[in-house]
């Protein structure tokens, strides 16, 4: 019975080929413009942040009595990597990080689990306590964020009006949540002099109770008559500073007004919480997420249009404008990388007209758009936007795709020459190499693997290459033994009958080449063994790197200021930034985050803690050169200007957030020994010439004072440590007495005393106390106070305390050669350390580590696959060495291309050398097969491989060089760039050697099998 062949049918049913044709151009067009569009992949960040606050308790309490509860109940829960925890006094934050391999389907169960366990032990945690409170959207980016200032207008004027913007543009679809930057809650401040209140006998906390009683909110009833329901309401509620003032006492038979004894303002909180600047301006900001599936480019032509309408309503003196607009920077990387993958093409297409002539290469070139367009329509249907990852896998898979066309056009092309009917030539390939080319195509997949199955956040972020390149290159064998032998019969044409002509000049030196290398194989096969040795020498000489930097144009600026700055401090540290940055004139805009780090506005970002010590400003050049200069001037300048604070100035990170690039972490059970353990290390990396701003992420002491009551006396006098804290809160900090209800807002009125925020370590010691009959004492007849120094925060990784040391790199340095250079001292001090004291290196080099082992576990399956593949196609163990031994070869030509190109040996790179794998055994196995199909038709070892070689030397160097010459698009690319420079090199030599080892080591064998070269032969098994 005759074997089905899928181009015969093809050719048999011209029309249904044709009619799926014009489907697949119509799906494709229709999927590309529907296709979304995105700056990055998606990736999972797998990181919950429980909180809990316990107002008035120590560090060490805050520690053992809740930190220390929810850790050990949040290490019980499924699929939990580490815990990180952020203690200070009287509130604590940890982050829960799940194992990067946790599935995206089971995150959700898993955050359910944490609150349920949480739960449970609700009723263990100390009285007082506020929360715990969870939230499990951390991960959440705000790509479009809006900046209010206002010239003539209060600060609540512009939230009112803020707060109307966010309800309208909450309205436009495919917004997700829409958050406030830089607001401050307002307050009503009661401002009293205690000593005025004893004078006049009134405790405060008579004044308290009576504006709480006038305030409150208690149902009143409602009066049922014959007719109707009358609702029931009582007066006395505060709306204004006027009706505080107007609240009245009856203090010794005579009625006081509250404005007679007390001062009654409208204010913000104090101290300020977080703040939000723009180009030097305080500001209120609008950060806009956009909802999971959605399209950041059409949300951004939605928001721009609505904008547009609500800023002509807003009044003169309200300004807007677009601090962060992913939309704009996802455009114009989308339009960068699709002139790219049309660059990409055109280069493909000009190397198959050139190598293949018009009417060949017009039919390759038919087959790109064939198969781009379903490439794009499955695509859409695997829910894959278009993005860095994405598009760069399609340049990738885009000289891979052509290689299966032009394997079937050139085979279809040589059997025209040999005068067969169009018909039988068209359908030769399929029947001689269709399942060569699917084995190798499928064995090209299988290289790719370990990246679309790495369990880690760098292996999500890049799955698309794997998703990708797998789509195209099975479509690609598609279009070739369906489309392109139909394409083949109405385009192609016999050449004219040439015997007895001479084979090309390139041929005959490769004919001269290969038989020389065969007549001398040993010597040949040395020196390919010698370059591979060189190779492997060479690799150490390659710099490593995890992933680039971006290469876009903001620019992050961190100021970090002694741990027990206050917020004013660091006010005043980014109002000096801000005048620096003003006069700056590669500078576009910047908008700056005082008392904690900006917002999720770039999925990459590694988002710090709300801290008071904190400032964060976020710059966008005007173009990249400016950034280059910017990082340059601010790196020098600002330590000179800011030498209280930590600065840094770095760009964004491609792939998961690190943070500084160098870190070691330094555990144990004392916070004491850390310090001084942490400052040896720091030492050590000071005496190198390898990093620059050491610095830790907690070390420094806080002054505090410790208030002794003497119970016995506070007794006499009828108080307590409960009530001299009181009267020390309502004094400082002030006490909450009720709130406002004013519109959608919630305002606390709170009463401390006149100038409580003012107090000196001095007065404090003479701070009057009242007492119960309304007179009052100075704090210093009942306690004594001592003065010392305690640690402000305390990190913990897994319940230990741990202090990371951390430093940015020498100019031109990678992080793994700053740790690789230090890796001797920090080994010697890790020695000497104490049992239960450790240091262990983190930043990129741990992430780089944990990226790298979550692609190289998968490695096995990728060579099960892989062999497993070959051998069904091969059927013979010496075919498949054969094979392998080809394989790593490719290494010659990556390693000969970084150490060229500068390159480093990036996470990315390696991921183009596993793809290498895939697309070398291709070649061979290709190779091979034509070699046993033509001794199978009777020619003797020597001539069937040289003839065979002959045949497939075409093919194999279009198919190198259109890869080659078609990643030079993206080869000067900050991401692609050293991956593209890995696969061009690897492919190209792994490409010449398989044209000339193969056919080497497989006379090899046979003359070692005794076999006679130049006599027809069967072949047989190994």
């Amino acid at each position: 019975m005759k074997p089905f062949n899928l181009s015969e049918w093809a050719i048999n049913h011209r029309s249904v080929v044709v009619y799926l044709m014009i489907v697949a151009v119509a799906a494709g067009v229709g999927a590309f413009f529907k296709l979304g569009r995105a700056e990055d992949p998606a990736f999972t960040i797998r990181t919950m942040v429980v909180g809990a606050a316990w107002p008035g308790a120590t560090l060490q309490d805050t520690l053992d009595q809740v930190t220390e509860r929810l850790e050990r109940t949040l290490q019980e829960a499924p699929h939990v990597d580490r815990l990180r925890s952020f203690t200070r006094a009287g509130s604590t934050t940890i982050f829960v990080d799940l194992d990067g391999g946790t599935p995206a389907e089971a995150i959700e169960d898993a955050w359910y689990q944490i609150r349920k366990k949480v739960g449970d032990i609700r009723h263990t945690l100390p009285q007082g306590l506020v929360g715990p409170r969870f939230d499990d959207e951390f991960g959440d980016t705000y790509g479009i964020i809006y900046g209010f200032t206002a010239d003539g207008f209060s600060h609540r004027e512009l939230r009112d009006y803020v707060e109307d913007v966010r309800s309208q543009l909450l309205r436009v679809p495919d917004v997700a949540k829409i958050d406030i930057l830089g607001a401050q809650d307002e307050r009503f401040y009661i401002e009293f002099a205690m000593d005025e209140l004893a004078g006049l006998g009134i405790a405060p906390a008579a004044l308290t109770a009576a504006l709480q009683a006038q305030n409150v909110v208690t149902p009143t009833g409602v009066l049922q008559t014959g007719d109707e329901a009358i609702s029931l309401r009582v007066s006395g509620a505060f709306h204004d500073t006027t009706d505080l003032l107007e609240v009245s006492f009856a203090v010794g038979g005579r009625m006081l007004r509250l404005g007679d004894i007390a001062q009654v303002r409208r204010g913000y909180v104090d101290p300020p919480q977080s703040m939000f600047r723009v180009n030097g301006e305080p500001a209120l900001g609008l950060a806009i997420a956009m909802r999971e599936g959605g399209d950041i480019l059409t949300l951004g032509d939605r928001l721009k249009s609505q904008m547009a309408a609500i800023v002509g309503e807003l009044p003169l003196g309200i300004d807007v404008m677009r601090v962060a607009d992913q939309p704009v920077t996802v455009d114009e990387a989308i339009s960068d990388f699709t002139t790219s993958l049309w660059q990409a093409i055109a280069i493909i297409l000009a190397i198959g007209f050139i190598a293949l002539g018009v009417r060949a290469g017009t039919v390759v070139a038919l087959t790109i758009p064939l198969t781009l367009a379903l490439v794009f329509a499955l695509m859409d249907l695997a829910n894959i936007d278009l993005h860095r990852i994405s598009l760069g896998a399609l340049i990738i898979a885009l000289a891979l795709l052509v290689d299966d066309a032009m394997t079937t056009v050139d085979a279809m092309t040589r059997r025209l020459a040999l005068g067969e009917p169009k018909h039988e030539a068209a359908t030769y390939a399929y029947r001689t190499l269709a399942f060569a080319m699917l084995t190798g195509t499928l064995v090209t997949i299988a290289g790719f693997v370990p990246i679309g199955f790495a369990r880690s956040s760098a292996g999500e972020y890049t799955f698309s290459i794997f998703a990708v390149v797998a789509i195209a290159l099975l479509v690609s064998w598609f279009v070739a033994v369906v489309f392109a032998p139909l394409l083949g019969t109405a385009l192609l044409k016999a050449p004219a009958q040439t015997a007895g002509a001479a084979p090309g000049r390139a041929l005959r030196l490769y004919r001269g080449l290969l038989n020389g290398a065969m007549r001398l194989r040993w010597l040949t096969l040395l020196v390919t063994l010698v370059l591979f040795v060189v190779a492997i020498l060479g690799v150490r000489l390659i710099p490593q790197q995890f992933f680039p930097a971006s290469d876009r144009v903001d620019l992050l600026v961190d100021l970090t200021l002694p741990q027990n700055a206050s917020i004013h401090a660091t006010e005043a540290a980014a109002e000096r930034l801000d005048a620096i940055l003003a006069e700056d004139p590669d500078l576009d805009h910047w908008s700056t985050y005082v008392g904690q780090g900006a917002i999720r506005f770039y999925l990459p970002l590694n988002v710090q803690l709300p801290n008071p010590f904190y400032a964060q400003a976020v710059l966008v050049a005007k173009d990249f050169e400016g950034r280059q200069r910017i990082e340059e001037r601010l790196t020098t300048l600002l330590p000179e200007v800011f030498p209280e604070a930590v600065t840094r100035v770095s760009p964004l990170e491609l792939g998961p957030p690190v943070g500084w690039p160098v870190q070691y972490r330094v555990s144990g059970p004392d916070p004491e020994r850390l310090r001084g353990i942490a400052l040896e290390l720091a030492t050590l990396m000071a005496d190198s010439s390898l990093t620059r701003q050491i610095n830790f992420d907690w070390m420094e002491t806080a002054r505090e004072v410790t208030i002794r009551i003497d119970q016995d006396e506070a007794r006499r006098l009828g108080l307590s440590s409960q009530a001299v804290a009181a009267v020390l809160s309502a004094h400082i900090s002030g006490s909450r007495v009720t709130q406002v209800r004013d519109d959608i807002f919630l305002i606390d009125v709170v009463a401390r005393e006149v100038g409580g925020q003012t107090l000196s370590t001095t007065t404090l010691q003479t701070l009057p106390v009242a007492l119960g009959d309304g007179r009052t004492i100075p704090l210093n007849q009942i306690a004594t106070f001592d003065f010392g120094q305690d640690l402000p925060l305390i990190w913990r990784r897994d319940r230990v305390p741990t202090l990371t040391v951390q430093a940015d790199t020498a100019p031109g340095l990678l992080p793994e050669t700053v740790v690789d250079g230090l890796a001797e001292g920090v080994a010697a001090l890790a020695d000497g350390l104490p049992v239960g004291y450790h240091i262990e290196v983190g930043g990129t080099v741990e992430e780089s580590a944990e990226s790298r082992a979550s692609v190289m576990a998968v490695v096995p399956l990728m060579l099960f696959l892989m062999l497993t593949l070959l051998m069904f196609q091969l059927r013979r163990f010496a075919l498949l060495a054969m094979v392998l031994s080809v394989v790593p070869l490719g290494l010659i030509g990556v390693v000969g291309a970084l150490l060229i190109s500068g390159r480093p040996l990036g996470f990315v790179a390696i991921l183009g050398i596993l793809a290498l794998i895939g697309m070398i055994a291709k070649n061979s196995v290709i190779l091979i097969t034509q070699i046993e199909q033509e001794r199978a038709s009777g020619r003797p070892i020597w001539d069937a491989v040289v003839d065979a070689s002959l045949s497939r030397v075409r093919p194999i160097m279009l198919t190198a060089m259109s890869t080659v010459l078609g990643l030079i698009p993206i080869a000067p690319t900050v991401f692609w760039g050293p991956m593209a420079f890995a696969i061009m090199g690897g492919l190209l030599v792994a490409s010449l050697l398989t044209l000339v080892v193969i056919p080497t080591l497989y006379v090899t064998w046979e003359s070692l099998r005794g076999s006679d070269l130049h006599r027809a032969s069967s072949p047989t098994a190994a």
